[in-house]
C-alpha cells in the first residue's frame, strides 16, 4: 500500500491569509490543507478528503498526474472523514473527472444534499456516485480493506439544523490484503474514544489529529475574547497536556514497537508547525512525527 500526504495543515492552512499569529509570521514551511491519497498498486489512487487545495496537491504529486490519455486519470474515488468544507470543498474543483465515486456516512451524505447541496451541483456532471459507508463496516475499495471508526458527533456550521443522526466524524483503517499492511487515519478527532486502541492495533502508521497542541491555544494565540476553551466546541482533542493525545501515544508506544504515530491537520496557531520549536520537539522526543506536505509512505 502507498499513502502520500497530500496536506497536513486545518482549514484555511499554514500560514491562514488573514493571520499574523506568530505561527505564520514565524517563516515555518507552509502546509496545505490536509488530505492523503491511498493506493494497493501505485496505478489506482483514491483520495481521503478533497480541500479546497486539491488542485495544486494532483499538480504537486506525480503519481496523480494525468494521462496517459488526454482525459484519463488515476484518481478514482473519495473518501470522506467528515462534511466540513475544509474537506468537502474540493470536490467542486473535481468535477471534470467524470466516473469519480464518493464514500461518506449517512449523515455526510445528507449534508452534502442539503445545507451545502455539492451532490445536486455534481449531479449535472456525469459519472458521479454517492455510495454509504457505514461506521463499524468495512468494505474493500481498490484493492484495499477499509474499515470506517465513528470518532466525534461535530456537524459543520451549515449543517447544525440537520436532523440527521450520526456519527459525523470517522476515522479509516486501510489494510492491504497483500503485505498486512495498515494505515489508520484520524484528521479529527473530539476524544479518544473507547475502541480506539483495538481500531490502531497492528496499524505500521497512524496519523492523528494535531490541530491544537494546547487545550486554550487558540484563544491565546488570536486574541480571542472568553475564558472558555474554543477547542472543545471544535472537535478536536488537544496534543498535550493532561488527558491528551500524546499521553497515548506514550503509553501505546510502550507495547506497539511496530507502529509509526504522527500527527496532521495542523492549525495555524499551533506552535507544532514550527520545526524549531518547543512544542514540536517536545512531539518529537514523545516517539512521535510531524510529517511535511508530500511525505509518502509504504505499508
Amino acid at each position: 500500500m502507498k499513502v502520500v500526504l497530500l496536506g497536513t495543515a486545518a482549514g484555511g492552512g499554514c500560514p491562514q491569509w488573514n493571520c499574523a499569529c506568530p505561527v505564520c509570521t514565524s517563516g515555518a514551511p507552509a502546509r496545505s490543507q490536509d488530505g492523503v491519497a491511498v493506493s494497493a498498486d501505485g496505478r489506482d489512487w483514491y483520495l481521503v478528503n478533497a480541500s479546497p487545495d486539491i488542485r495544486a496537491q494532483i499538480l504537486a504529486t506525480p503519481e496523480l498526474a494525468a494521462g496517459p490519455g488526454p482525459r484519463q486519470t488515476p484518481v478514482r474515488g473519495v473518501l470522506l472523514t467528515d462534511a466540513e468544507l475544509d474537506h468537502t470543498l474540493g470536490l467542486m474543483m473535481l468535477r471534470e473527472g467524470g466516473g469519480l465515486r464518493v464514500w461518506a456516512g449517512r449523515a455526510v451524505l445528507g449534508a452534502l444534499g442539503e445545507g451545502f447541496p455539492v451532490r445536486g451541483i455534481l449531479g449535472g456532471y456525469s459519472g458521479w456516485e454517492w455510495s454509504e459507508l457505514t461506521a463499524g463496516g468495512a468494505r474493500d475499495i481498490g484493492g484495499l480493506r477499509v474499515t470506517a471508526f465513528a470518532v466525534g458527533d461535530k456537524r459543520p456550521r451549515y449543517a447544525r439544523s440537520s436532523a440527521g443522526p450520526g456519527p459525523w466524524v470517522v476515522a479509516y483503517r486501510f489494510e492491504d490484503p497483500a503485505t498486512g499492511g495498515a494505515f489508520v487515519y484520524a484528521p479529527c478527532l473530539a476524544r479518544w474514544p473507547d475502541g480506539f486502541d483495538a481500531f490502531t492495533a497492528g496499524a505500521g502508521y497512524v496519523l492523528l489529529d494535531g490541530t491544537f497542541h494546547t487545550a486554550r491555544e487558540f484563544g491565546g494565540a488570536t486574541g480571542a475574547a472568553g475564558t472558555t476553551a474554543p477547542q472543545a466546541a471544535m472537535g478536536h482533542l488537544p496534543v498535550a497536556g493532561e488527558g491528551g493525545s500524546l499521553e497515548h501515544v506514550r503509553r501505546l508506544r510502550a507495547t506497539r514497537p511496530g507502529t509509526r504515530w504522527a500527527y496532521t491537520h495542523l492549525n495555524n496557531t499551533n506552535p507544532m508547525a514550527d520545526p524549531g520549536s518547543e512544542e514540536h520537539l517536545e512531539v518529537c522526543r514523545a516517539g512521535a512525527e510531524i510529517p511535511a506536505d508530500g511525505t509518502r509512505l509504504e505499508l
